[in-house]
């Protein structure tokens, strides 16, 4: 058991942190006294460590020296990449925790902590913790951080090793977590803890389990206990264990003010505006702080010296950014509407949802009636990023299943994926190519199944179906069937240009049997709005002769280019 915490004790410590808060997200999310955006605690806590794990990560790998860091940069490197990935005030007020661990460790001479450091890390933890916020209450993480602070300080007075000392700092935080109910009428009604201090209870286990060489659990022991070794968690019985919270971030309004480790009650301001702001001075966000302190509620402006995270409730919305741009630059402008969170959340959430693109009305029309939501996108015409991720906000859907049916449309596709992930909303891309490979996986989606099986079981459909088309050459060009001429007709296999004519049924008829060639029970005709008269009909007879035991479904798709697309499965 170590005496001392090295450089990659602080790395464990971040994703045994990481660890926790992912197991316990969703028990905190679900337990709210508000029924506000910041309300998510365990959704903001987790994407707040998880993002900054990935960055620091990110950073190092680009500087090469992953593994070489010292403490103190491993901890100042997390503090400012979580207060850059602070998602709600929990996030932002837990970066600023961290901001005192790393204070001591990067006081000159110290190369590792050992015990009495790390009681006076603590303390500075928690006073940064109450520097962070405008107008400090009780019965919030910043209680339950000033009560490990005080336990560290006790034990370490006593001559405790370090493990002691991170005991003492678990137990003293849980002890006043566990009181927070009495200190807040509102979490008191709801018969729930802090969710914040619930978080930071949980971000002390991980630090014990390091220090005693333990790996962090998948999940807790049971409720009322965050570890084992007969560690009480001092909450009682009537109280959800940790992570389970009556207040969104914190506590409700005190003194007129909604404290900034809340989410705002139901007559608080209407807006939640978050930036980032650069290019300004301490003088410039003392002013700042003051202005937005009169606007508003709920107010957190941290950071510095180049980079200062702002949070603030207010009505006014524009008086909030302007005071911003007055004081320097804001980046990553986030505004939320109060009203409409909560009538989202009063909405049925789905655990899974599917946006799928369709080049045509009878494709989008067929991709409805299967339960997606569908975002309009063609040649010359095709879905933004933007647009993909507005769709799939829109399903309200804990996972979204996206079908792009265009291989152009693949990377615009995993874009809006990456950007989901930072805004908390799962996207998983089903690599359809075609709107054939599309309708083919929507055929099994199923939403009443699981994200991830439903994600299985529609790849192996698209996979599983072969794709061609037809389309006339708009252009003298080189393909792999040879040279072309404008107005011969092309026929393409699985994505390649592998036939060339002169007759549209003709050509359909060859790619079909390439396609078959390998066996096939269904095929799916999807005919384009250029399609002339008596085409499909004249492939369907033909195929009825040829392959007189297949199924044929036949789609009035509407698209534009192609006469014909075909699917076989």
């Amino acid at each position: 058991m170590p005496d001392v915490i090295t450089a990659a004790d602080a790395r464990h410590w971040a994703a045994a942190t990481r660890g926790l808060l992912a197991v316990h997200r969703a028990a905190i999310d679900r337990l709210n006294v508000y029924p506000v955006p910041d309300g998510d605690t365990g959704s903001n806590l987790f994407m707040t460590f998880d993002g900054a794990i990935e960055a620091v990560a990110s950073e190092q790998a680009t500087r090469g020296t992953i593994g070489q860091a010292s403490l103190a940069e491993e901890l100042s490197g997390m503090s400012r990449a979580m207060l850059l990935s602070a998602r709600g005030n929990s996030g932002v007020i837990l970066s600023q925790l961290v901001r005192g661990f790393a204070d001591i460790a990067s006081e000159p001479g110290v190369e590792v902590i050992d015990a009495p450091l790390l009681a006076r890390a603590a303390t500075r933890s928690a006073e940064r913790g109450r520097a962070s916020v405008a107008h400090p209450v009780e019965g919030t993480i910043l209680t339950v951080a000033s009560a490990a602070a005080t336990a560290a300080q006790q034990a370490a007075d006593a001559d405790g090793d370090l493990a002691e000392v991170t005991r003492a700092m678990l137990a003293g935080a849980e002890a006043a977590l566990a009181q927070t109910p009495s200190q807040l009428p509102a979490l008191a009604a709801a018969g729930v803890v802090d969710a914040g201090g619930a978080g930071y209870v949980l971000l002390l286990d991980a630090l014990h389990r390091v220090v005693l060489g333990e790996a962090a659990p998948t999940r807790l022991t049971g409720p009322g206990s965050v570890g084992e070794r007969g560690r009480a968690a001092q909450w009682s019985s009537s109280i959800p264990y940790a992570g389970q919270s009556g207040s969104p971030d914190g506590p409700p309004p005190a003194a007129g003010h909604a404290n900034p480790a809340d989410g705002g009650g139901a007559d608080g301001p209407a807006y939640e505006v978050m930036y980032l702001l650069a290019e300004s001075s301490d003088d410039a966000v003392a002013s700042l702080t003051g202005r937005l302190d009169t606007l508003g509620d709920s107010l957190l402006v941290v950071g510095g010296p180049d980079i200062w995270s702002v949070h603030v409730h207010v009505d006014d919305v524009g008086a909030a950014i302007e005071a911003g741009l007055e004081a320097g630059r804001p980046q990553r402008i986030r505004v939320t509407h109060f009203a409409e969170q909560v009538a989202a959340r009063h909405r049925d959430i789905a655990d899974v949802g599917v946006v799928a693109c369709a080049a045509g009305p009878g494709i989008a029309a067929l991709l409805r009636e299967g339960g997606a939501v569908v975002v309009d996108s063609g040649p010359g015409r095709r879905a933004s990023t933007g647009q993909l991720l507005e769709a799939a906000r829109t399903t309200h859907a804990q996972t979204v299943l996206l079908l792009p049916n265009d291989n152009d449309t693949l990377m615009a596709a995993r874009a809006a994926a990456a950007a989901g992930r930072d805004e908390g909303l799962t996207v998983d891309v089903i690599v359809s190519r075609t709107v054939v490979q599309g309708l083919a996986a929507l055929a099994v989606y199923d939403p009443g199944v699981p994200a991830g099986q439903n994600a299985v079981a529609m790849t192996e459909a698209a996979v599983a179906t072969r794709h061609g088309a037809v389309t006339v050459a708009a252009r003298d060009g080189l393909t792999t069937a040879g040279m072309c001429r404008v107005g011969d007709i092309l026929g393409v296999v699985d994505g390649d240009f592998a036939l060339i004519g002169s007759d549209l049924a003709t050509v359909a008829d060859e790619v079909l049997s390439l396609l078959l060639a390998g066996g096939g029970e269904l095929v799916t005709l999807v005919v384009g709005a250029e399609a002339p008269h008596g085409l499909a009909a004249a492939v369907t007879e033909a195929l009825a002769v040829d392959h007189p035991r297949l199924e044929v479904v036949l789609v009035d798709g509407g698209q534009p280019h192609y006469p014909l697309l075909v699917g076989v499965e």
